[in-house]
């Protein structure tokens, strides 16, 4: 802008009065825990913390600069600019940004939500509906919810905003419970037994949901282990045609890299073939984030120089990933410094298949993979990730960790949106 007008300064003035009336964001509650920040006289304007000062008031002051005629150079797509703001404030912002994107063109979907009774969910329904990303679907019960959504200081609407499915009172209660009893009847499930988990646990309601096509996809583990819910999903939703086991990806964000590592969190020690199959499911995955995948196969021994089996296992996964998949880049097996730097890697194998850096790492077991996932999130990424991300099952279908931020719930919504979509 040429100079900074009164109408610039107004359209500040409106973004900030604006914002005081809104819900405050997760962020700002965890800076001041305890406090009631709802607009009234000790909340006139918004907390200096709050992320969304820079994506709310930027848009403002540059509509009123092109309003006004002072810009030298106005913005056709303030979404746009919107979206390239975000990036700054989130650091997951730039990494899902694809997904983000995808997610807003999709309509009418609807995703359930296991956890709806924790604040982190009501929060992150509040930026899911302000995105427009989906309706959201809160299992839990209905009096709670809104003390809850009061507490917090939440404007979302029950049956407007968003739906509720409330156990104790379901209409779809009968059908759930009896299509669940047929599913599980052969392994122990009696008919009370049915009764009682389509009331009491949330995973398997919402599993039942979308199974009966109730809901497009499903997100739980804000509470609880994640191979409990694992395997109440396998058991209601099952594996995808084709596929023998599940497996869990995660997307770390890093300066300068965003990296892809797997299996995080459900197989204990895949042995060739599993390996190769999470491999495929996993660059599937990566291809969503319109990424191509460069996949690194990690081992302690690098190119043949240990013989051991862990190594011959994954230097046979490689093999079977190459006969199923040409066209896919993937090399291994290799150290991770190899994976990582090209120079290195060809001072080992000067012919090696990868090019540049890797950014799909394949761990050659459980340990490994949950191990090097946390300390590069901890030491390296400033504990930013999005995931794990479900690979394998039936239906769109996240496992979330029991210490996901509202940020992460938000993430996980557009890609399962996306997924979704794609069914």
């Amino acid at each position: 802008a040429t100079g900074i007008n009164e109408q610039m300064k107004m359209a500040c003035v409106r973004a900030l009065a604006a914002m005081a009336h809104e819900e405050v964001s997760d962020e700002v509650a965890m800076a001041y825990p305890g406090q009631e920040l709802s607009f009234g006289r000790d909340y006139l304007i918004p907390k200096p913390f709050d992320p969304r000062l820079i994506t709310t008031i930027a848009p403002a002051v540059a509509q009123a600069a092109m309003n006004s005629g002072v810009a030298t150079r106005p913005m056709a797509d303030l979404d746009a600019y919107r979206a390239k703001l975000r990036e700054f404030v989130y650091q997951t912002g730039f990494g899902m940004r694809a997904i983000f994107s995808a997610a807003k063109r999709v309509r009418e979907t609807q995703i359930v939500y296991c956890d709806g009774e924790d604040e982190r969910m009501l929060r992150a329904a509040q930026t899911i509906i302000n995105e427009g990303l989906t309706r959201p679907i809160l299992i839990g019960r209905p009096d709670v919810i809104a003390t809850r959504l009061k507490r917090i200081c939440s404007k979302l609407r029950m049956g407007t905003d968003f739906d509720v499915v409330d156990p104790a009172s379901d209409d779809r209660y009968k059908e759930c419970w009896t299509t669940y009893h047929q599913l599980r009847k052969r392994h122990g499930v009696t008919i009370d037994i049915a009764k009682t988990r389509l009331r009491t646990n949330n995973t398997i309601i919402g599993a039942m949901l979308v199974k009966l096509g109730y809901a497009d996809g499903m997100i739980c583990g804000l509470s609880g282990r994640f191979a409990h819910h694992l395997r109440q999903i396998d058991e209601v939703i099952g594996k995808e045609p084709g596929r023998s086991t599940m497996a869990a990806m995660t997307h770390v964000l890093l300066p300068g890299r965003a990296l892809f590592l797997c299996d995080t969190h459900v197989n204990e020690d895949p042995d060739a073939e599993q390996l190769a199959e999470i491999t495929l499911m996993a660059a599937e995955a990566v291809s969503r984030f319109t990424i191509r995948p460069k996949i690194a196969m990690l081992s302690h021994s690098n190119f043949g120089s240990s013989l051991t089996e862990g190594a011959r296992k994954v230097a046979r996964a490689v093999e079977i990933v190459r006969a199923k998949a040409p066209d896919l880049e993937i090399d291994g097996e290799m150290h991770g410094e190899s994976a990582l730097s090209q120079p290195i890697r060809q001072r080992s194998d000067p012919e090696s298949t990868l090019t540049g850096e890797a950014n799909l790492l394949v761990m050659p077991n459980l340990d490994a993979a949950n191990i090097s996932y946390n300390l590069l999130k901890m030491t390296g990424g400033d504990g930013m990730s999005v995931g794990p991300i479900l690979l394998g099952a039936a239906r769109p279908v996240h496992v979330l960790a029991a210490t996901s931020t509202v940020r992460r719930v938000v993430d996980m919504t557009a890609l399962i949106v996306v997924e979704a979509a794609a069914e």
